[in-house]
């Protein structure tokens, strides 16, 4: 039996490595790194995988250096190569939450700016050097944009730079170094695109399909809880009412005909509230689980 790898895959190494993985974990793929080493291990046979940064995972498909990647919108906008792969999806995830980040304009707070405009001719720091400058030309301001190796916000408050376009997902950090968020450049997610020659190929877009299928399942899981309990026959309807659900919640007899067994899923952010409702109403044995995956 040939147990040759069918799909080369490249994860982002860096800031969203550890969520990546984990992310493959509740979907069923353990990956287990080693020290100082861009390939690790991953528990299936049919995939060789390697570790990579994000900014250059979008030129290694486009090649076909391998068939399938997770990288960034944003970085695929930044070096071109949006049309040169296919989109197989968005995946939105970051280190800390299931929201896109953000990449955003940002000011001393004590500056006299207010809006993009009021940047003309003033000096931009950023990593994403053509979105930002494809970003003020649109709007007809110009501006020197500079490539900010890191430490971004720095170069506002150490006088480099008037403005810079950073990325955030909530904003604190821009806040914490006396920065004020003026406009939003451009929202940004992981998506999950393949080489269009592998995309072409059945065996590999059937590995890429089930790896999507699989990781969004997981993505979904992420924000339900399941919930099962015992309901009196008598008081089914009030309880029914109270449960939200993805279809319809399952109901089925129990030995006593006067109870009745019903499980549903539900937003983990409800239980707290819903719980107590559901016992006044008479359930009982209520358990509440977590799940993995929702197809």
């Amino acid at each position: 039996m040939d147990t040759s790898p069918i799909i080369k895959l490249a994860v982002p190494k860096g800031s969203l490595e550890e969520a990546t993985i984990d992310l493959f974990a509740r979907a069923g793929w353990k990956i287990r790194k080693h020290r100082r080493n861009y390939f690790p291990d991953i528990n299936d046979a049919e995939i060789s995988l390697s570790l990579c940064r994000a900014q250059e995972i979008g030129g290694y498909v486009s090649a076909g250096v391998v068939d399938v990647g997770i990288t960034g919108w944003d970085w695929l906008n930044e070096h071109g190569h949006g049309d040169k792969v296919e989109h197989v999806a968005d995946i939105v995830y970051s280190k800390s939450s299931n929201r896109p980040c953000r990449w955003v304009l940002a000011v001393a707070d004590d500056s006299p700016y207010k809006t993009p405009a009021d940047l003309a001719g003033r000096r931009i720091a950023t990593e994403l050097q053509d979105v930002s400058r494809r970003y003020f030309a649109g709007m007809g301001v110009e501006v020197e944009v500079f490539y900010s190796w890191g430490a971004t916000e720095a170069k506002v408050v150490g006088g480099l730079a008037d403005g810079i376009v950073e990325v955030t997902e909530t904003g604190s950090t821009i806040r914490a170094h006396g920065l004020r968020i003026i406009d939003e450049v451009m929202l940004s997610f992981p998506v999950i695109i393949a080489n269009r020659t592998a995309w072409q190929n059945p065996d590999k877009r059937a590995k890429i399909e089930q790896m999507n299928l699989l990781l969004q399942g997981a993505l979904r899981a992420e924000s339900l809880v399941a919930l099962k309990m015992n309901a009196p026959t008598a008081r089914l309807g009030a309880i029914l009412q109270m449960l939200p659900s993805l279809n319809s919640p399952t109901v089925a007899p129990l030995r006593d005909a006067a109870w009745l067994s019903v499980e549903t899923v539900v937003q983990s952010e409800v239980v707290r509230d819903l719980i107590p409702r559901l016992r006044g109403a008479g359930a009982e044995g209520i358990i509440e689980y977590g799940i993995n995956k929702v197809i």
